[in-house]
């Protein structure tokens, strides 16, 4: 009983130790340690381009990924897309977009007419997220919510300017581009949906597009 009891007392005097500890720690001022935290990377810098970091991450989580020189490339990979999947119903309701678009002919709705039915929904974005190899998108487009959600396929149209490599380096270009007032939705993209809450069998397009497509222009002068 005796070697019981003083190991009861043992305890309790290292509980109390310890919390005369936190305390004391607690009621001392110290300096920061790190006083620029949030200005510091997360992660040390990246020995590779941000478009192959991005494309390797993008196909990790099951994106698509196709690199343009320039815009005429990317009309071209879009047709021969286009044709390979036999889509019809294709929606951009972005005016740079359509700009392209018209350019080279290539057949859109530019309105909602219809959109019950669409395929694809092309719209452009906010940044392009390497580390993670995800898009972020925002409905302070004319792009809005529904076309990067609705249809099966979304299909991002990017350039190389608009890479980054960190999620805070994204947000921090979203307060520049929006300085009054940020977008009501801003959401960040990683590959197509997916859910396996039935049965914990993975499924793709369960609550959103079943394929992410995005295509690189490079920009670079």
């Amino acid at each position: 009983m005796s070697n019981i009891q003083l190991t009861m007392a043992d305890n309790t005097t290292s509980k109390e130790k310890l919390l005369k500890k936190i305390r004391k720690a607690l009621l001392e001022k110290r300096d920061n340690p790190y006083p620029n935290l949030e200005e510091l990377p997360l992660y040390a810098p990246a020995d590779e381009a941000l478009e192959v970091i991005f494309a390797e991450q993008l196909t990790q989580v099951a994106g698509k990924f196709v690199f343009c020189e320039d815009e005429l490339q990317f009309i071209e990979s879009l047709l021969i897309l286009t044709d390979e999947r036999s889509w019809r119903k294709i929606y951009c309701w972005e005016k740079p977009l359509q700009d392209i678009l018209s350019t080279y002919e290539f057949p859109f709705y530019s309105t909602d007419t219809g959109f019950l039915q669409a395929e694809v929904g092309i719209t452009l974005c906010e940044s392009l997220i390497a580390r993670n190899g995800s898009v972020l998108v925002s409905n302070g487009s004319q792009a809005g919510r529904r076309l990067s959600i609705y249809p099966h396929y979304h299909i991002v149209v990017a350039y190389t300017s608009q890479l980054v490599l960190d999620l805070k380096d994204a947000f921090k270009r979203l307060k520049e581009k929006y300085p009054e007032q940020l977008p009501t939705m801003i959401s960040n993209v990683t590959g197509p949906s997916r859910t396996a809450d039935i049965e914990k069998t993975l499924v793709l397009g369960a609550h959103g597009p079943k394929e992410l497509i995005v295509f690189l222009i490079d920009d670079k002068v």
